[in-house]
């Protein structure tokens, strides 16, 4: 088939008689089943045929099991660095591993809009199906509706995800401990500035790609390596901040960050000024946190920088005993400030 998001060579659904998505696609007839068999399962359709039933029949290992679901309606659909159907993928591949899972499969419910052209939706579908083969999951079920013209700002995407726990390790904030190292595996913010960049049309120096990428397979490495993980979050909506909050709530304990440990990119930190950002609260998807006992950190950052280049992997703070809890940041000045959660919305459709 060539290349999967050359569209004009291989479109599965005849371009030149319905270039865009209509409203009868959602309707349950012939059009519907013509979207479904010529634009679906033909991405998907070779690993799952059982899209095809109202249900996946699947056949699950023993032990423990992790089940997440996620909406995505990031505008713009296409952006540097990624687009809704990747981060799509990595997004619930990533919650799972969040709780130290292994993801196996995926489901894919699409709400599109009426007039989306099918090339962009060839596209997202085709970039699904490589981000699928990546982490190694298979999208095994799914749903179509379509929505009239400005109702549905291009396509939304809902996935749930299912992974197995393969270890006994209770992987969440009440197992936070005083002492423990924080970890993050990644420069922040990339991911909130490329969609603004494109959205506004704001011509920044050089490309703001996002950083929307797995994290499944270094949180495997970690565990592999017999890293005693006490709490992994992954830093989406609200960033940094929002995540770290959440934990330091539901663990009843203070974080305590150091400003100048923490990694951004400069060409971030210049855009974040521009729009008035702070890149703390910036939304990222392909970052998290990890909570380990201090002495396995050095051993965790090794594991976490072994496949990046630029090892921008750091520990970035600890856990104090103090209470109430909250997450104080020391600054690169030297006072200290509470480091708070993001009050509104700070960018609109990003994730």
């Amino acid at each position: 088939m060539g290349d999967p998001l050359d569209f004009t060579a291989s479109c599965p659904i005849p371009i030149q008689q319905y270039p865009r998505i209509q409203l009868a696609h959602g309707g349950g007839g012939k059009l519907m089943h013509q979207l479904v068999e010529r634009m679906f399962l033909k991405a998907f359709g070779d690993q799952s045929e059982e899209m095809r039933h109202d249900s996946a029949v699947l056949n699950m290992p023993a032990g423990r099991m992790a089940f997440t679901t996620d909406s995505y309606v990031v505008r713009p659909l296409l952006f540097p660095g990624g687009d809704i159907g990747a981060m799509s993928v990595f997004g619930t591949v990533n919650d799972l591993a969040m709780s130290g899972a292994r993801p196996l499969h995926l489901s894919a419910g699409f709400i599109l809009e009426e007039g989306l052209p099918m090339e962009t939706l060839w596209k997202i579908v085709c970039s699904m199906r490589a981000a699928a083969d990546r982490c190694g999951v298979r999208i095994v079920t799914g749903d179509t509706k379509v929505v009239d013209k400005g109702k549905g700002d291009g396509m939304f995407i809902n996935t749930s995800g299912i992974g197995v726990i393969e270890h006994s390790l209770n992987i969440s904030p009440a197992s936070v401990r005083v002492g423990d190292a924080i970890l993050v595996n990644g420069d922040l913010g990339r991911h909130g500035m490329a969609i603004m960049s494109v959205r506004e049309g704001l011509g920044f120096e050089g490309t703001l790609e996002s950083d929307s990428a797995p994290v499944a397979a270094p949180v495997l490495e970690l565990l592999a390596a017999g890293v005693e993980i006490h709490c992994l979050r992954d830093l989406t909506r609200g960033g940094l901040a929002s995540a770290l909050n959440e934990i330091a709530q539901a663990a009843n304990l203070r974080l305590l960050l150091q400003e100048k440990l923490i990694p951004v990119r400069a060409d971030v930190h210049a855009a974040c000024e521009v729009l008035g950002l702070d890149p703390l609260l910036v939304a990222c998807e392909g970052r998290f946190v990890a909570f380990v006992p201090p002495q396995d950190a050095p051993r965790a950052l090794s594991i976490l920088n072994r496949g990046q280049s630029g090892g921008s992997a750091v520990c970035i703070g600890e856990v104090r005993g103090e209470i109430p809890p909250l997450v104080a940041l020391q600054t690169v000045l030297g006072p200290s400030r509470i480091l708070d959660m993001p009050s509104g919305e700070q960018l609109p459709r990003i994730c």
